[in-house]
């Protein structure tokens, strides 16, 4: 495990995106497979290779803008979250009556990412259920080393996703993107008491430092069914608080079967996440199962399902999220 720590980190100490195979379509040989992340990445970084080698990271041009991670629709690339998380967790309450997250190119003050493209749904969406406005402060984007000149443009995108997911709680994000000002070089990082507290206590008393701290991924243990699920997808569910009415449809696409299913394996087998899981039945029937959380929306069944008896449901009541869905029970396999 720690040479594969080790061939994460470039010769700066910066972690590259981790890869998990298991939830890449590619690996799972999804109809169409993706190159979503080798068409997003500005530094032609990623090369896709052969089936057990997929996704490849040159760590000579890969900056950590994170935008192959905002890209990936199954989570098989990632940053952690945790770090931001917290950063943006503790400046609830501060003076500014905001938290912010800046740009380690703009000059700013004030909490920092290597870019602003590491910005995700589940971050503006959790800032939202703590009912923090959130600013991302970029800079010259166009000029950067590290991103591209889209970032903004993607930040709003990202932005966009959230407040979807947040509209049936009720209280939106309050999220703005803008360029850095001169003013901006003396922003201080500014935390709420319980905040400041929490965080010298983590840092053992030390000075808290403006950039936040990454480190390398855990192993992921596919044998753990919680590890499947990319912690983007689950902080998309654990933010949506205060928690919807019974009735009112969150936004989370999936997968819904129709009677012209022929119960093979396919779509669980593509399924980058295990979402869908296809039980055997003792008298010879078979359920389908839909794990909703578990679901990155990414339609690599749909695309993949021989007799294309799957279709895209954007839509689905809270207590969907509870138990597993039936999309499907039959008495004998094919």
């Amino acid at each position: 495990m720690l040479k594969g720590v080790l061939e994460r980190l470039d010769e700066s100490g910066r972690v590259l995106p981790r890869f998990t195979a298991p939830r890449c379509l590619l690996e799972r040989q999804a109809v169409g497979g993706c190159d979503a992340c080798q068409v997003a990445c500005p530094h032609a970084a990623i090369d896709l290779g052969p089936l057990g080698d997929s996704v490849k990271i040159n760590p000579d041009r890969c900056t950590g803008c994170g935008i192959c991670v905002q890209s990936c629709p199954t989570g098989a690339l990632e940053y952690a979250l945790d770090a931001p998380l917290q950063s943006v967790h503790d400046q609830r309450g501060g003076s500014d009556d905001e938290a912010t997250l800046t740009c380690g190119e703009s000059g700013a003050g004030g909490p920092t990412l290597p870019c602003l493209g590491r910005v995700t749904p589940a971050l503006v969406a959790a800032a939202g259920a703590w009912d923090t406005p959130l600013t991302l402060i970029h800079g010259d984007c166009a000029a950067c080393p590290v991103g591209a000149p889209e970032v903004p443009a993607r930040l709003h995108e990202v932005a966009q996703v959230a407040q979807t997911l947040r509209e049936p709680t009720g209280q939106p994000a309050q999220v703005t993107v803008r360029p850095a000002v001169p003013a901006d070089t003396e922003r201080a990082v500014r935390v709420s008491r319980r905040g400041a507290f929490t965080s010298l206590f983590r840092a053992g008393r030390q000075q808290l430092a403006q950039a936040i701290p990454e480190s390398p991924l855990p192993f992921v243990d596919w044998s753990v069914p919680e590890d499947r699920t990319p912690a983007e997808w689950r902080w998309r569910r654990l933010s949506l608080k205060p928690a919807p009415a019974a009735q009112t449809p969150v936004h989370w696409p999936a997968p819904v079967v129709d009677d012209t299913c022929i119960d093979c394996p396919v779509c669980a087998n593509v399924c980058p996440t295990e979402a869908i899981t296809r039980d055997l039945q003792p008298d010879g029937g078979v359920k389908l199962l839909l794990n909703l959380s578990a679901c990155t929306g990414c339609m690599g069944c749909l695309r993949s399902c021989p007799p294309q008896a799957i279709h895209e449901q954007r839509d689905w009541l809270p207590a969907a999220f509870s138990v597993p869905i039936l999309l499907r029970e039959s008495d004998s396999v094919m």
